[in-house]
């Protein structure tokens, strides 16, 4: 991605934000239900999150503006030969002594002096092209410009870098909501089969130790629920801290504590 598309992200982000949030319509949002609903129905598509990410990104910001100063480096480069020329201006106003001689008399030169305040001023011009300056002046411009375009590379690297930081990100995000509900259903058939081992145990069909079995098998169930709850919750945060957009579902994935 360019910087000059860069100018265009925020309008068009502010507005797919607003439409996407339905501030716009007034229609208000569905109530998210991390394991019935699609994540991915609730937050931005992967392209405005993209284009997000590289907008707030610190690091991004960074380069961009090293891509900048080394832009004006080279200018600079280009053009500082010309420090080497120049015009010099001198005004100066007091009192100064005037001395003159006069040969017009005839027992030899006469030496007058008078005082007065008056205005004094010069101009001129100057040329100074040092051997050192002359000779080194392409290394110093080829610099300047190797130096620039590192920079962009460099900046072109941070967004690829952080374009595949939030596509990794994004699909793990995706990832953790289905283990959950995977970790939903073995929850729920866990508890069942323990409601039927109670039932058969008041019948005397199991004895205390198969029931005892069937309790850890369910409280097993309900410790992976509970890290795959945990594991979305941290695939979402990091996901909103990168992109730097508020997504408003965190009470919904920490409200999750038990299974529909």
């Amino acid at each position: 991605m360019q910087p000059m598309k860069i100018i265009r992200f925020p309008l068009l982000l502010i507005s797919f934000i607003l439409c996407w949030q339905g501030n716009l319509f007034g229609q208000p949002k569905k109530l998210f239900d991390p394991i019935n609903s699609d994540i991915s129905n609730y937050i931005p598509p992967l392209s405005a999150l993209l284009d997000s990410a590289i907008l707030h990104n610190p690091n991004v910001a960074f380069r961009d503006l090293q891509t900048t100063i080394n832009n004006c480096k080279f200018r600079a480069a280009q053009i500082d030969w010309t420090k080497n020329i120049g015009f010099l201006t001198d005004i100066r106003y007091g009192t100064f002594d005037n001395y003159s001689t006069d040969y017009t008399g005839g027992t030899g030169p006469v030496n007058n002096m008078t005082t007065r305040t008056e205005l004094r001023w010069g101009y001129g011009a100057y040329i100074s092209l040092p051997i050192f300056t002359v000779m080194n002046r392409r290394n110093l411009v080829r610099i300047s410009k190797y130096e620039m375009e590192q920079a962009k590379s460099m900046a072109d690297a941070q967004r690829s870098e952080l374009t595949q930081e939030i596509i990794r990100q994004y699909n793990d995000l995706i990832l953790k909501q289905r283990l959950l509900r995977i970790k939903s259903k073995s929850f729920e058939t866990a508890r069942i089969n323990l409601q039927m081992a109670e039932k058969e145990f008041s019948n005397g069909s199991i004895n205390v130790t198969e029931l005892s079995q069937i309790s850890m098998a369910v409280s097993g169930s309900e410790s992976d629920f509970e890290t795959a709850r945990m594991d979305l919750l941290t695939a979402y945060l990091i996901l909103e801290e990168l992109v730097g957009i508020k997504f408003n579902l965190t009470n919904s994935i920490q409200g999750t504590n038990e299974v529909n």
